[in-house]
């Protein structure tokens, strides 16, 4: 299994700022745990999505694990994961194959994603149901956090990956709605608003998360706006980082975002909006540092 690095901005004539800038990675330590995760045939959103952290993460033994993949059905022209409308049969040994991976990593938070799988009649929730199930059975003391897709609006698939009880509940928003059809054509803005406000209704104990990415075109009031429909819509922690661009085939970036704004958009959030925390830097990523969760979730017990 490949380790990609890509932090290139092939389709952009604006220059990569210094603050951008990742430190190179420990090859020995990524390789440990690149090799357990090819010897138990899982896939990495770090690997397929190109994110820029993967060094640190992988050097520290942590991951964020891609299920049903790793080939999407929806072809974003933000991301890096391939596109594959084929009807693909769920592989029954995955949930296993993954809790043996989180047990032999010893994670004490682990980051469950998927592609969207809008061939499959439920997207894939019972897929996430059963993930959860066995790394419940093998590391029951692991937190657990789901990113999932917005199964085009199948509330039933939600209520089915909620059934599994997990720690946490992510959804991305990705980006403001004037960018939709541009960024995310699949997506639906109020969709993804309504899955994360029924997703603290049907488990009022679930902590919420989403995230979105600056560059893309977005104006800056168009970003406190969105903050306050994620607020308004339960959402307990947000994720804010610089887009990338993974090649010529894909959105060009249109701005690099300081990390003073990053910063104001924290405060704003954090202060002003009440949010548990708002994660907020140029290379911050859905999962990244994913396992404060333990830390608020003390500090903020339900």
């Amino acid at each position: 299994m490949s380790v990609r690095i890509n932090l290139t901005n092939n389709n952009s004539l604006i220059s990569k700022p210094d603050w951008l800038r990742v430190k190179a990675p420990q090859v020995e330590r990524i390789g440990s745990t690149a090799n357990l995760l090819n010897d138990l045939n899982l896939n990495t959103v770090c690997q397929e999505a190109s994110c820029p952290n993967i060094g640190e993460c992988f050097a520290s033994g942590t991951a964020t694990f891609l299920i049903m993949g790793p080939g999407c059905t929806r072809a974003c022209p933000y991301c890096d994961i391939d596109f594959d409308r084929s009807k693909r049969d769920l592989d029954p040994t995955e949930p296993y194959r993954l809790a043996e991976a989180v047990y032999r990593m010893k994670l004490k938070h682990v980051v469950i994603t998927s592609v969207n799988r809008d061939d499959l009649e439920d997207g894939g929730a019972s897929q996430f149901f059963k993930c959860v199930d066995q790394v419940r059975k093998k590391s029951p003391e692991t937190t657990i956090e789901l990113l999932i897709p917005d199964f085009c609006g199948n509330w039933k698939a939600l209520q089915k990956v909620l059934n599994s009880n997990p720690n946490v509940l992510n959804h991305n928003i990705e980006t403001v709605p004037s960018l939709y059809k541009k960024v995310r054509p699949q997506g639906k803005y109020e969709r993804t608003l309504e899955l994360l406000k029924r997703t603290r209704e049907y488990s009022p104990k679930v902590y919420t998360k989403s995230g979105f990415m600056l560059g893309l075109g977005e104006k800056d009031e168009e970003v406190l706006n969105l903050l306050e429909d994620l607020r308004s819509n339960y959402v307990d922690i947000v994720t804010i980082g610089q887009y990338l661009s993974p090649g010529p085939n894909h959105l060009p970036v249109q701005r690099f975002v300081s990390p003073s704004k990053f910063n104001y958009f924290k405060a704003f959030g954090e202060k002003n909006l009440g949010f548990m925390q708002v994660v907020s830097s140029p290379l911050t990523r859905s999962s990244y540092h994913a396992e404060e969760i333990q830390k608020l979730m003390k500090k903020f017990p339900r």
